[in-house]
């Protein structure tokens, strides 16, 4: 029973915040700046995510020849400058690392 109440509360704010998102989506303009500020987001936080996987995927700094990660996301931005395919990026850089860490046994 309290299982299913906290599930229903999770659902009820989940939704609420939602919903009040979507509602007013239409309805609110933002000044040029924060639009243009909040379009520096998405990279801003992906770039804190990646970088350190790529260059401290074992827990300390590891910038080596021999670092799979740092050699595949290379491999990946040189593919994705070349391409601009997001897809195209993702499969290159996958195959590049399966290689340098499985194949070559980085």
């Amino acid at each position: 029973m309290n299982e299913a109440l906290l599930i229903a509360g999770m659902f009820i704010v989940t939704f609420s915040v939602r919903y009040v998102l979507f509602a007013v989506a239409g309805r609110v303009h933002f000044p040029a700046w924060l639009s243009t500020g909040l379009g520096f987001v998405p990279p801003a936080v992906l770039t804190a995510i990646i970088v350190p996987a790529v260059l401290m995927p074992q827990g300390q700094l590891w910038v080596s020849p021999t670092n799979p990660w740092l050699l595949a996301s290379l491999i990946a931005v040189i593919t994705a400058f070349i391409r601009k395919d997001l897809l195209t990026t993702i499969v290159v850089g996958m195959l590049a690392f399966s290689l340098f860490r499985f194949g070559f046994g980085l």
